[in-house]
């Protein structure tokens, strides 16, 4: 299962359909409420999600999710429910400081959606000028629902200022953290390497490596997922054939 981070949808997967990863696992990237999926008729929160993805990955019996960005924290969340098959969570550059919010948690500097939805898509503009992969960030951005934009982006922050998120993460499920250390703020970076985390670097990636190196994405995904996976298959087997050992 794939989970898009702060404003994006599932399309920003798109790319490993091509890869050999689409080749050994069933892939099943998702649209969150309010982010190409029908939008929540509450409040959207980071435990609402989490619940949502929770149900989605019962339904499609999923037991790996790849999260990026702050969805690192719905999956902690999500992964962290006794009911929740999900056992090994990929994350993608998640978040697991306050400082990781640079996005999500300036929505909690405005007190209306339209005003924060406005000035954050200026802000990407800004920014695509010297970074060209934030365009289509951008245009996926404007497409999502504002309310739950705003309202995601403040419970973030909040999240992430009474709580750590990469202990959290931690706590979860058996995780490996995939990040470009230039793309990570110092203190990101810091507990990284003060906290015993599996961790794989993604060299000369963007924040987007699912946009601009799927192959090696895939690649390094599949480091991780392939042995839970084939684990998983084996017990069937021997479930399947009424036996306990060979």
């Amino acid at each position: 299962m794939f989970v898009a981070g702060f404003g994006d949808n599932g399309s920003m997967f798109d790319g490993l359909a091509e890869t050999h990863l689409a080749i050994s696992h069933r892939l099943l990237p998702i649209n969150l409420p309010g982010f190409g999926a029908q939008s929540l008729a509450g409040r959207t929160t980071l435990e609402a999600l989490a619940k949502y993805v929770k149900n989605e990955a019962i339904k499609y019996e999923a037991e790996i999710i790849v999260a990026h960005s702050v969805a690192s924290i719905i999956a902690s969340l999500a992964a962290g429910r006794a009911d929740c098959p999900l056992t090994t969570i990929v994350s993608v550059e998640g978040n697991i400081t306050a400082a990781d919010a640079y996005f999500s948690g300036t929505a909690a500097d405005y007190s209306d959606p339209a005003e924060f939805r406005g000035a954050f898509l200026m802000r990407l503009d800004e920014m695509a000028k010297s970074a060209p992969i934030i365009r289509r960030y951008r245009d996926e951005v404007s497409k999502a629902d504002p309310v739950a934009l705003w309202q995601l982006g403040i419970d973030a922050r909040k999240f992430s200022t009474h709580r750590v998120p990469g202990e959290v993460l931690q706590r979860a499920a058996n995780v490996t953290y995939l990040y470009n250390p230039d793309d990570c703020r110092e203190g990101t970076v810091r507990w990284l390497e003060e906290n015993k985390i599996n961790r794989i670097v993604l060299e000369n990636a963007t924040h987007w490596p699912s946009i601009d190196q799927p192959e090696m994405l895939a690649k390094k995904s599949l480091r991780r997922s392939k042995k839970p996976k084939v684990a998983t298959n084996w017990s069937r087997l021997k479930a399947w054939l009424g036996i306990s050992e060979f």
